[in-house]
C-alpha cells in the first residue's frame, strides 16, 4: 500500500506502528519504489509519520501513558500486516504469541508481553519537553510533516507544547 500511494497519490499517512528502523527499512524503500514507477520524484509526495505519543508531566502521569501506549501497540502488534515492524528490531517473535492470544479473545493479557525496549522504539515517550526532539531523531530524512496521536489517553494541552516545540526547532 505504501509504494501504491507513492506511486499515485499526494501524500502518505504513515501509521503510528512504526520505528525508525521500519520507517528506514520499510517505509523509505517503499516509497521510492513508488514513485520510481510513476517516474516521479520524492517531493511530489508528503510523507506524514503518525507518531503514537507517551508523555508525562511526572513519574505517575508517565508510567500510565507508557501502558496506554503498550496496550495500543500488543493491539496493533498481533495484527499480521505489522510483524514486520517488530522484526526491524528484533521482536518478530512477539507477533505469534500476541496473535494467538487476540484470536482467544484474551486482550487484557496481551500489553503484559509487550516489554519497555518495544514500547520505547514504536512509541516517542518521555517528559513533554523532551518529545519534540525524539520525534526529530525518529523520523528525520522520512518525514515531510509529523502527526502526534495518543487516542487512547489525549492531553490536548500537551501537543499543543509539543507542537510549539516542533515549530521552535527545539
Amino acid at each position: 500500500m505504501t509504494a501504491v500511494a507513492a506511486e499515485v497519490g499526494d501524500g502518505l499517512l504513515v501509521h503510528p506502528f512504526s520505528t525508525a528502523a521500519s520507517l528506514r527499512q520499510l517505509t523509505l524503500p517503499a516509497v521510492a519504489g513508488g514513485l520510481a514507477r510513476a517516474g516521479r520524484d520524492r517531493h511530489e509526495l508528503e510523507v506524514v509519520v503518525v507518531n503514537l505519543i507517551a508523555t508525562g508531566d511526572d513519574g505517575p502521569e508517565l508510567d500510565r501513558a507508557v501502558e496506554v501506549a503498550r496496550g495500543q501497540i500488543a493491539f496493533y502488534a498481533s495484527t499480521p500486516a505489522y510483524a514486520p515492524v517488530l522484526e526491524t528490531i528484533g521482536w518478530g517473535s512477539l507477533h505469534p504469541h500476541l496473535n494467538r492470544l487476540s484470536k482467544e479473545g484474551r486482550w487484557d493479557e496481551m500489553p503484559a508481553l509487550v516489554p519497555d525496549e518495544v514500547v520505547e522504539a514504536i512509541a516517542v515517550v518521555g517528559w513533554r519537553g523532551d518529545i519534540a526532539g525524539q520525534i526529530r531523531t525518529k523520523v528525520t530524512g522520512v518525514a515531510d510533516t509529523v502527526s502526534l496521536e495518543c487516542t487512547r489517553r489525549p492531553d490536548p494541552g500537551h501537543f499543543a507544547d509539543i507542537c510549539a516545540d516542533l515549530k521552535a526547532g527545539s
